[in-house]
C-alpha cells in the first residue's frame, strides 16, 4: 500500500499563486506578486517578489501589496491592499528593489485601474468617476467628507436607470463610467486631469511612445457591444478619433514596424463569441492582416491559478497566448507583405495565466496536472523552459496526484477528447463512485492541468471525469459556436462521453455516478436533470434555468441570452418560446434526481432567481433538493471566492455527493 498522503479539502488555503509579471525597463528584475490565503480572517493578502540573478526571492512583508508598474530600473510603484485606504482613492508605494522598505508615494484621488508610465513625472491612468460628478477627484477634504455623509444616508437605495445597472464583481455601477487620467507626479505632489467626456467609458489602454491608444464607448442610457478607437498624445495634449464607426467591438491595441494594429470583431457571424481578427488601423479604417484559427488567449480553466496579461509586444514582435483544443501555447508574429506572419514558440500540455517578456526571456506563470501554478522563464525562442519557484512544492510534497488518463470517442460526428482521474491504489475488481464535472463559458476548456476540487473528489474515493465538448474553446468558432442548440449537441455529447467512460471503466457503479457543473456548466446541470435520471446526485452550481428570467436580469442577459438561444432579442412571442424552449425550467416537472443548488447573493452574471426558481420547482413536486446562498460572493465564488467560502463550497458539493450514493 502507498504511504502517499491525500489531497485535503482545506489544501486550498495553502496554495500559494503568483501573477502580475512585470520586467524592469532594462529585464534585469522580474517583478510579481503571489496571492495566500488568510484562514483565520477569511481573507487573502498580497506579496511582492522578485526574480533576479536567477533566484526568486520575496521582498515585501510588512505591507499587503500588488505590482503596479515601474518609476525607474530600481523603483517599483506598489499598489498598497489596505483597511485605511480612503473609500474612492488608491495609495501607491515606491520599493527600491535593492535594499529597504516600501515607503508611502501619493494617494490617487480616484480607484485606479490601468496605470502606466508616460516619462519621468508623468502616467496615464484609468478610474472610475461618477456620470453626474464627474471631477469628484478634485474635491477637498471636506467636500469629500461631506459627500460621504450624503452617501451614508442613501446606503439603503439602488437607484437604476441604464443598462448595464449592475456588473458582476463590481457590483451596482448605474451611472459610473472608466475615465482616462492624466496624472503628474512631482516630489510627491500629484496633480490629476481627466481627459474624457463623463459620459465615455474606456476599454483598455496601450502606450507606444508618446501615444495612448484606447477603446471608448461614450453612452447615456445604454451601453453598446461596439466601441470606437481614439489616440491622445500626452506631448501635444490633444486627442483624435482614429476609428469612428460603430460596428466592430476594438481593442488591444499594439504598435509594430510603425503601424498601429488591433483585435476587432464585428460579431455577425458567430455572434457575441466570436473571435477577434487582428486588424491594421490606418487612416481611419480597418484592414483585415490576421484571422485565427483558434483564441488568441488563455481559455484553459482551473481553480488554484489567478489570470494574467498574455500579450507582448516590443515593437518588433507581437506574442499572445493561444488556445489549443486543451492546452495554450505561446505565438509570435511578425509583419510581412501587410499581413501577420504567426510563428508557434512555445506549445505545452497545461494552462499559462500571465506572461511578461525581456530582451532575452519569457517569463510565464503556468501549471501542469501535477503542479500548482509556478513561475518560469524560457529563452525567447520558446525553448529551455525552467522552474523558478517553488512555492507550492510543500503543500503538495508527498500527496497523491491522480493522473489524468486521456480518452477519445466520437458523439455526433464529432471527435472529443476527455480525461478520467482514478483513486489512488485503484483496483478494476472494486466497484466506485463517480463524479462528472462539466466546465463552464461554455467557450472555455478542460486540459491536463491541476484541479483541486477534482483531486479531492479523488482522495474521497470518487472516478471523476469531464471532457470537451461541442461549445467549448480551442478549435475554432465553428467547433464553438452552439447559437441555438443548448441542450442538443452538447448535452449528447456528455451523455456519450459518460457511456464511453463506463465501457473503459466497467467497475465504476452505474447506480453511483454524480453530477456537477458551474455557470454553462450549472446550465447544463440543471438541463440533465430535466432530461435523465441516470445520476444518483446533482450539484448545481451559479446556475442559468430561465433563458427568460436571465436575458432581463443578468448584467449581460440582454445581449447573451438571446444570442445563445438563436433569438433575434428579448421581445416578441416567439422570441420568448425560442428563450423558454432551450430553458431547463421548463422541463423541472420531469426531475426526479436529488439536486443540490448553490449561488452567490452578488453574482450579477448568473442572478441569484436563476438558482432560487430551479430549486422551488423541484421542492415543489417533492425532489430531495437543497439551495445554499453565499454572501458577499460573486461569480467567482469557486476561483477567488473568501477562503472558507470556498472550502464550504466544496464541502457542500462533497458532503451532497457521498449522502446520496449510500
Amino acid at each position: 500500500m502507498s504511504k502517499l498522503k491525500k489531497i485535503q479539502r482545506d489544501d486550498l488555503a495553502i496554495y500559494r499563486t503568483p501573477s502580475g509579471l512585470k520586467y524592469s525597463p532594462s529585464g534585469e528584475y522580474l517583478a510579481f506578486q503571489v496571492k495566500r490565503a488568510d484562514l483565520e480572517k477569511n481573507e487573502y493578502h498580497s506579496d511582492v517578489w522578485m526574480y533576479h540573478d536567477g533566484e526568486a526571492k520575496q521582498v515585501t512583508w510588512t505591507i499587503d501589496a500588488s505590482v503596479v508598474e515601474w518609476k525607474d530600473e530600481h523603483t517599483l510603484i506598489l499598489r498598497r491592499n489596505t483597511k485605511e485606504t480612503k473609500p474612492g482613492t488608491t495609495d501607491l508605494y515606491l520599493l527600491d528593489v535593492r535594499g529597504g522598505e516600501a515607503a508611502p508615494w501619493v494617494t490617487v484621488p480616484f480607484g485606479v485601474g490601468a496605470f502606466k508610465q508616460l516619462d519621468e513625472t508623468r502616467y496615464i491612468a484609468t478610474g472610475d468617476i461618477r456620470v453626474d460628478d464627474p471631477d469628484a477627484y478634485k474635491d477637498d477634504e471636506e467636500t469629500r467628507k461631506k459627500k460621504a455623509e450624503e452617501k451614508k444616508a442613501e446606503e439603503d437605495y439602488h437607484v437604476v436607470e441604464e443598462l448595464p445597472y449592475w456588473f458582476n464583481g463590481a457590483g451596482y455601477v448605474n451611472g459610473t463610467r472608466s475615465a482616462l487620467f492624466l496624472l503628474t507626479i512631482e516630489d510627491g505632489k500629484l496633480t490629476a486631469k481627466r481627459l474624457t467626456a463623463p459620459t465615455c467609458d474606456v476599454q483598455g489602454i496601450r502606450v507606444e511612445g508618446t501615444k495612448v491608444y484606447y477603446g471608448a464607448d461614450t453612452f447615456k442610457k445604454h451601453r453598446n457591444l461596439c466601441n470606437k478607437a481614439y489616440v491622445y498624445d500626452y506631448k501635444t495634449g490633444k486627442s483624435e478619433c482614429i476609428y469612428k464607426k460603430s460596428d466592430y467591438g476594438i481593442g488591444g491595441f499594439f504598435e509594430m514596424n510603425g503601424k498601429l494594429y488591433c483585435q476587432a470583431s464585428d460579431m455577425k457571424t458567430y455572434g457575441v463569441n466570436q473571435t477577434s481578427d487582428l486588424y491594421r488601423l490606418e487612416n481611419g479604417e480597418l484592414t483585415k492582416v490576421y484571422v485565427p484559427e483558434v483564441s488568441l488567449y488563455s481559455s484553459v480553466i482551473g481553480d488554484t491559478a489567478e489570470g494574467g496579461d498574455g500579450r507582448y509586444c516590443d515593437g518588433k514582435e507581437f506574442l499572445t497566448f493561444a488556445t489549443i483544443r486543451d492546452h495554450n501555447a505561446i505565438f509570435k508574429m511578425t509583419a510581412s507583405r501587410g499581413k501577420l506572419v504567426k510563428e508557434t514558440l512555445w506549445e505545452e500540455d497545461g494552462m499559462l495565466c500571465s506572461m511578461d517578456v525581456n530582451d532575452k526571456q519569457i517569463a510565464v506563470v503556468y501549471q501542469d496536472w501535477n503542479h500548482v501554478a509556478e513561475l518560469y522563464v524560457m529563452d525567447r525562442d520558446g525553448k529551455n523552459m525552467t522552474q523558478v519557484t517553488t512555492l507550492n512544492a510543500e503543500a503538495l510534497e508527498g500527496r497523491y496526484i491522480a493522473k489524468p488518463n486521456r480518452l477519445d470517442y466520437t458523439s455526433c460526428g464529432l471527435d472529443l477528447r476527455g480525461w478520467v482521474l482514478l483513486p489512488e491504489d485503484y483496483s478494476p475488481k472494486k466497484k466506485y463512485p463517480a463524479i462528472l464535472d462539466v466546465h463552464g463559458g461554455p467557450r472555455c476548456v478542460y486540459g491536463e492541468t491541476f484541479f483541486h476540487e477534482m483531486q479531492y473528489w479523488v482522495s474521497r474515493g470518487f472516478v471523476v471525469f469531464y471532457t470537451n465538448i461541442k461549445g467549448s474553446d480551442g478549435r475554432g468558432d465553428a467547433f464553438a459556436d452552439i447559437r441555438g442548440d443548448y441542450g442538443g449537441t452538447d448535452f449528447t455529447n456528455l451523455m456519450d462521453f459518460t457511456d464511453a467512460v463506463l465501457a473503459a471503466y466497467p467497475n465504476i457503479d452505474k447506480k453511483r455516478i454524480c453530477e456537477t457543473g458551474g455557470s454553462y456548466g450549472g446550465f447544463m446541470t440543471n438541463w440533465i436533470i430535466g432530461h435523465t435520471d441516470r445520476f444518483a446526485a446533482c450539484a448545481s452550481q451559479r446556475s442559468i434555468s430561465n433563458w427568460v428570467s436571465f436575458s432581463y436580469i443578468s448584467d449581460i442577459g440582454e445581449y447573451f441570452g438571446p444570442d445563445q438561444c438563436g433569438a433575434k432579442n428579448t421581445f416578441g412571442e416567439r422570441n420568448h418560446e425560442i428563450l423558454w424552449e432551450h430553458s431547463p425550467l421548463k422541463y423541472a416537472d420531469r426531475v426526479k434526481t436529488p439536486t443540490l443548488f448553490l449561488h452567490s447573493d452578488e453574482d450579477y452574471r448568473c442572478p441569484l432567481p436563476e438558482g432560487m426558481q430551479m430549486m422551488q420547482a423541484l421542492a415543489s413536486r417533492g425532489i430531495d433538493t437543497r439551495l445554499i446562498v453565499f454572501k458577499g460572493e460573486n461569480h467567482e465564488l469557486s476561483r477567488s471566492g473568501k477562503p472558507k467560502h470556498r472550502i464550504r463550497r466544496l464541502d457542500e458539493i462533497t458532503t451532497w455527493f457521498e449522502n446520496h450514493i449510500k
